[in-house]
Parts: C-alpha cells; structure tokens; sequence
C-alpha cells in the first residue's frame, strides 16, 4: 500500500474496510466514472458519517483529472483528512461512489486502489519504521515484493533525486524536519504512485524547509507524471497549485482557481486563511494608484518592482 507505514499501522488497528455499510450507490453513475480515463480522482455524491448518523462528508461531488495539482482547503474540522482517508479506503463511505484512476473502489479493489496512491503525513516521524532511512525506504518496497536489485535501483535514484543519499544510513531521527519529510517524500515516491496526497505535509517546516517541500512540489507537477493533492492552510502552497477545493462542515462549497480564492473574504473567513502577503502588498499598493498584477503563481509581474522603487522614493520627499 502506498499509504505508507502509518497508513499500514491504521489498517491493523481498525477492520479493513471500516465505517457504515454503503446505503445507495448508483452503479451505472459508477460504471461510467471508472471509464473516464482522464480522471485520476471521481467522487460522485459521496457521504460518511463516523457515528452513522451525523453526516461528517455530506454529498460531496468533485472531479482531479491527471496530472492536476489540487489544494483542499477549509478550516479545522471540516472534513479534510476524513476525506483523505475515504479516497484510500481507510473509511468507507456510507453512500455515493469513489474511482481512483479508473478502478471503483470497494472491498475487492482496495490493493489496486492502495497501489496508486501515496500519503504524506503532517508529522514524518509517524511514517518511520526503519532503524535507517535506507531500511525505511526498502519497507515499502518489499511490500510491493520487489527482487533486491530493483529494491536497490529504487532506493538509490528517488534518494538522489529527493537529495537524502547522503542520509541512507543515518537514524531517521537523527535527521532535521526539512530531511525527514524528504526521506517521507521519497519513500512514497520510490513506490511510484499516480496520485499523491500530502496532508498539512508542510505544517510543521520551518520557512525554509517549507520553501524546498515547494520547489519540490512544482518540480513533480512540471514533470506531469504525478496527480497531487495538497490539503494544507499555507497561502503559497495554495498559490502554486491549479485549482482549489474548499469545505466547509463537511460540504464542498467552492471549487475555485487560487487566485479566486484570496480575493474571495467569504472563502478566506470559512478557510480561517489570511491572503499571502505578495497580494496583500498588491491591493496596498493599488490602493495608492500604482497597479500592481499578481501572476497566477502568486508572483508580482514586473514593472511593478520598479513602480514600487518609485513610489518609495516619492513617498520620502
């Protein structure tokens, strides 16, 4: 499974495939998602409840195609990381249906559904099980019941690519929190998933390493071979990616490009989010009469530097 360790550790601490029994599942409305090949992610009016009565994902609808990047967005408890774990069958959905790339999920396809994605987890130290990171990398891999050379070859090439060569044989908690989400990324990445969920994977970095996990991040994308999804409150993390998913008390209530998003005070008050600080310079600035664009990633477009040189030096005379 490409959950990953702590994803292995929750399947042995609860049944298999847990939650309610599935009420109503229009099979011809799930027929027709799993054909659709573009789309990595298909959720058709899919609803959970953890007591079985109080809806905790209620009818949520919502399409990723390959190679999208998608944030999922919304304040604490509104049903993010439930939704994370109805999309790899930690949770069973009470109603609705759920496709991952192609393949309907339900208790017969959970390892071809588990073989397509990869979790990152908000605290690297919950996937670790390895005494290095090199046997922590080959874990999942054996699992995969791959020979020792691949193994090897696996190991080798995402540890270089993630830059953590260097690191194979160290204690993973001898490693800083920028390096053990690395070491994470590349376990998951060496098990070759399609499709990538990183869950609030950036909420304990500091700036820099939070600004590495990014490029890193925009490097994947550009590559078009991963589908990711991002669930996380970080404003630049949101920017980078191309589309929003915003929930709120369990509902999907937007589905909106970033840029959309921070311009939206409604959105933003449900995310509990501030706008990065980039556009909130822009509208300062605007309000001063120099126009200011913002790029779709979140970047001030020149001029504007050189209209910001000017402005200062007016403002000091």
């Amino acid at each position: 499974m490409k959950a990953r360790k702590a994803g292995r550790q929750q399947e042995r601490a609860a049944p298999e495939y847990q939650g309610a029994a599935p009420v109503s599942v229009d099979k011809e409305t799930c027929a027709q998602h799993a054909e659709e090949a573009a789309d990595m992610v298909a959720w058709d009016n899919v609803s959970f409840a953890y007591d079985g009565q109080h809806a905790d994902i209620d009818g949520v609808s919502f399409t990723i195609r390959k190679g999208e990047w998608v944030t999922l967005a919304g304040a604490n408890g509104c049903g993010k990381s439930t939704l994370s774990r109805l999309m790899n069958g930690l949770l069973r959905a009470s109603s609705g249906c759920i496709s991952i790339g192609g393949i309907r999920l339900e208790a017969g396809t959970l390892g071809a559904i588990r073989q397509k994605i990869g979790m990152v987890f908000q605290n690297p130290d919950n996937q670790f099980i390895g005494a290095t990171v090199e046997e922590d990398m080959a874990f999942g891999l054996e699992g995969l019941c791959l020979d020792a050379e691949e193994i090897g070859e696996r190991i080798t090439r995402y540890a270089g690519r993630l830059g953590i060569g260097h690191l194979l044989r160290r204690h993973p908690q001898e490693l800083s929190g920028g390096q053990k989400q690395r070491a994470a990324l590349a376990a998951i990445l060496a098990m070759e998933p399609e499709l990538i969920i990183l869950d609030e994977a950036s909420s304990m970095l500091d700036e820099k390493a939070r600004s590495e996990m990014l490029e890193l991040l925009r490097e994947m994308h550009g590559e078009a071979r991963y589908t990711l999804l991002s669930i996380t409150h970080d404003a630049e993390e949101i920017f980078a990616s191309q589309r929003v998913l915003v929930m709120d008390r369990g509902r999907l209530v937007a589905d909106v490009a970033p840029d959309m998003l921070f311009r939206n005070g409604e959105l933003l008050r449900l995310c509990r989010m501030e706008p990065p600080f980039r556009l909130q310079l822009a509208r300062e600035l605007e309000q001063r009469g120099v126009t200011a664009a913002v790029g779709v990633t979140g970047a001030m477009v020149n001029p504007v530097v050189e209209e910001i040189r000017k402005w200062a030096f007016c403002s000091s005379m």
